[in-house]
C-alpha cells in the first residue's frame, strides 16, 4: 500500500472529524431547542402521523416501499450537494446528519405517498409536475425565507427535473404488479 496515501486519506477523516465536532458545538450552542429545531421536529413527526391516520390499508407496504426509494434518493442528493457546496443548511434536527431530515425523512417522501394514494384523474406526468413545482418553487423558498436552506449555488429551477423524475419512479415502483391496486 502507499503510505502517502493511507497518510493523506486520514488526515481527510480527521478533519472531518473535527468538522463535525464543530458542527455538534454549534447546533447545541444555537440549535438545540430553538424555535427552528422545534418547528423541524414537528415536520418531521407530524406529517407521518397525519399519513398513519389517512393512509389505506392495502397499499401501506407498497406507499412504505415509494417513501424509502424517496428517502433514499432526495438524501443522497441532498448529501452530494452539500458535499458539493451547492447548499447548506442551518437548523438541522440532529448535528449528525448533513442533510435535512424534515424534508428528506418525511415532508418529501409522505407528500408523494399522499399524492399516490389519492386518485385523480390525471396524467402521473401532469401530477409529477404540479409536485415539483410546488416543491421547487414554493417549499424550497420557503425554507430559504425561513432560514433553513441556503441555495449557495444552487437554483430552484434546478430542483424541478430532479422532483418530477423522483415523482415518476415512485409512481413506476408504486405500480409494480406484484402489489395491489391502490
Amino acid at each position: 500500500m502507499n503510505n502517502e496515501y493511507i497518510k493523506g486519506i486520514e488526515d481527510a477523516y480527521n478533519l472531518i472529524s473535527q468538522a463535525n465536532i464543530e458542527m455538534i458545538n454549534l447546533w447545541l450552542k444555537y440549535t438545540f431547542l430553538s424555535w427552528r429545531w422545534w418547528f423541524g421536529v414537528c415536520l418531521s413527526i407530524i406529517p407521518w402521523v397525519v399519513w398513519l391516520k389517512f393512509k389505506r390499508k392495502e397499499s401501506t407496504n407498497r406507499l412504505l416501499l415509494v417513501a424509502f426509494f424517496v428517502i433514499l434518493i432526495s438524501s443522497w442528493l441532498d448529501v452530494m450537494g452539500i458535499l458539493f457546496g451547492l447548499w447548506s443548511y442551518y437548523y438541522n434536527v440532529v448535528p449528525f446528519s448533513p442533510a435535512f431530515i424534515p424534508w428528506d425523512f418525511t415532508l418529501l417522501p409522505v407528500a408523494v405517498i399522499f399524492s399516490l394514494q389519492i386518485s385523480f384523474k390525471v396524467s402521473p406526468i401532469m401530477r409529477a409536475i404540479v409536485f415539483a413545482a410546488f416543491s421547487a418553487f414554493i417549499m424550497e423558498p420557503s425554507f430559504v425565507y425561513l432560514g433553513f436552506y441556503n441555495p449557495k449555488n444552487w437554483k430552484h429551477i434546478y430542483s424541478f427535473p430532479v422532483f418530477i423524475v423522483i415523482y415518476l419512479v415512485s409512481v413506476w415502483i408504486s405500480k409494480r404488479p406484484h402489489f395491489e391496486k391502490l
